[in-house]
């Protein structure tokens, strides 16, 4: 009988811990942390007055502050804002530089808010929370320009499109506590744009850049 009644205490005080750890209605989670944009382009060529040059441009990753703000409006569904300082991204020819600066092409910068909603799909008592979800983005492009090199070789006013495009995501939160977790996720953007830009004097373009980043981020959350 002491026995019986020891394992049922036992069984209860790990029931009750494990409810402790929950994600519940009602939970505001807040995360920061590591965001690295891994743009996965394809862009077409760049087209200077009518002549192609057959030449498309490559963009490099960037690493930032990764900001996220989530809301549970059932135990397992939540709506959730990803934000972050900057991205800062390096633009060059994606083959050759077919005006010879020995200079990359230049940089862009943006941000990437993203709304989701994820499903999680273990009972809210578990330690280990994995995720999946999709959403909407929209991606503010500013400050571009072109490296000093490429200016003096005639390349000015350069000027991205913002983007709106879809979302979708995996992602896993592991309780430490009733209030801290520690959060991996990683998601892909559709981020399409086109530039525009004056090559001595004469208007070009590149028609279409697929960014279409893959977004990792690795973070610290706390419940409230």
């Amino acid at each position: 009988m002491k026995i019986a009644l020891l394992s049922s205490l036992i069984a209860i005080t790990l029931i009750s811990a494990s409810d402790a750890l929950a994600h519940q209605q009602g939970d505001i989670l807040v995360r920061a942390g590591a965001t690295t944009v891994a743009p996965d382009e394809s862009t077409s060529t760049i087209i200077v007055g009518d002549s192609d040059l057959g030449v498309d441009l490559a963009i490099g990753n960037n690493t930032q502050l990764g900001l996220n703000i989530a809301w549970f409006f059932s135990d397992r569904f939540n709506l959730e804002l990803l934000a972050a300082t900057p991205f800062k991204h390096d633009v060059d020819f994606g083959v050759s530089d077919p005006l010879g600066t020995g200079e990359q092409l230049g940089e862009v910068t943006h941000l990437p808010p993203t709304l989701s909603v994820n499903y999680y799909f273990n009972r809210p008592s578990s330690v280990f929370q994995p995720y999946i979800g999709a959403g909407i983005n929209y991606t503010f492009i500013f400050d571009e320009e072109f490296s000093k090199a490429n200016q003096d070789a005639g390349l000015s006013a350069l000027s991205l499109d913002n983007s709106f495009g879809l979302s979708a995501q995996i992602g896993l939160d592991y309780m430490l506590d009733k209030k801290w977790h520690i959060n991996a996720s990683a998601r892909w953007i559709d981020i399409d744009t086109e530039a525009t830009f004056t090559a001595g004097g004469v208007s070009s373009r590149v028609n279409d850049i697929e960014i279409d980043p893959f977004v990792y981020t690795v973070s610290v959350g706390y419940t409230f």
